[in-house]
């Protein structure tokens, strides 16, 4: 009888902590299939109070503002969507902002016409973008905001978006692959993804980090980590294998005289990059094997005939 209850006590131990060995494994594969980025949350957070003011340093991310709106607008007509209105030319579009921020984008799409969400994991930055969003009545039934990040996102909003935009945000995420996978999966299928980010070369570290960061100081030292940037062949790449056809990839160029941003054939410091989500086929596999089917019997009828 002891040497039974012996056993017991020592298979139900055994039991109980391989159990909390397997609670602990799946909190820590829950905890990493994450992309956010705890820090680089925390240091953009510390701005909530300077995100909306132009004489800041973040009046880079204002002046970026006009050309990534160009970029979005003209990827859609060229992806051909109607744009019937010239007031509001994305009138009736549903836009995904991923990473939004304080809404300096977001607000910029819905001022065209776009129905906007933006989604973004610091809740200091969405309460500030939620507050700045009341100060124009024009925009503020097109525009909702939610703190959350884009692995949640995704799974109540599959399939739901006719764009989505990651602009100036692969750069801070821990996990790229799985951030495209997931903007992937909100987008429609016809819909198109959006981003503009740093690409991973020389010419992008000695003036993103060295000369902005470090010498001029236009921006907080640390902002970027160097080896978070990304090829655009990469991100290319990824795409592709979540279905989704890269349209477009070219670059960007800031004039500091003119404070200006505009276009450029050169991506070895910013780029731009356009790829359309693929329909999904019209028939299914089973329907594709009574199409083989009725073929090959259609074959034998006229052989035999």
């Amino acid at each position: 009888m002891m040497t039974w209850n012996v056993l017991k006590y020592t298979f139900g131990s055994s039991r109980s902590i391989l159990r909390n060995r397997l609670s602990e494994c799946n909190y820590k594969i829950i905890k990493q299939l994450s992309t956010v980025d705890p820090k680089d949350i925390e240091r953009h957070s510390v701005l909530k109070n300077d995100w909306w003011n132009e004489n800041s340093q973040l009046i880079y991310l204002h002046l970026y503002a006009p050309i990534r709106i160009k970029f979005v607008r003209n990827g859609l007509a060229n992806a051909g969507v109607q744009m019937q209105n010239a007031v509001l030319p994305l009138e009736g579009l549903k836009i995904v902002d991923v990473g939004c921020g304080g809404g300096i984008l977001t607000e910029r799409l819905a001022r065209i016409g776009a129905q906007v969400t933006g989604i973004d994991a610091s809740t200091d930055l969405i309460n500030i973008a939620k507050e700045h969003a009341k100060l124009d009545p024009n925009i503020s039934e097109r525009v909702n905001y939610i703190q959350t990040t884009v692995e949640d996102f995704s799974q109540k909003e599959k399939e739901s978006y006719d764009a989505v935009v990651a602009s100036e945000v692969l750069e801070h995420v821990t996990d790229v692959q799985l951030f495209l996978k997931k903007c992937v999966e909100i987008l429609k299928p016809g819909g198109s993804i959006f981003i503009t980010t740093e690409n991973r070369t020389v010419a992008s570290w000695l003036f993103v980090i060295v000369a902005v960061e470090y010498i001029f100081k236009k921006i907080t030292f640390g902002t970027h980590d160097w080896n978070k940037f990304i090829t655009p062949h990469e991100v290319q790449h990824i795409l592709d294998g979540y279905g989704c056809r890269t349209r477009l990839i070219h670059g960007l160029k800031f004039n500091p005289l003119l404070k200006q941003w505009s276009s450029s054939s050169c991506t070895a410091i910013f780029y731009c990059l356009h790829a359309i989500k693929q329909k999904k086929l019209a028939y299914s596999f089973r329907n594709m094997q009574l199409f083989c089917y009725y073929t090959e019997l259609y074959i034998f009828i006229i052989y035999r005939l």
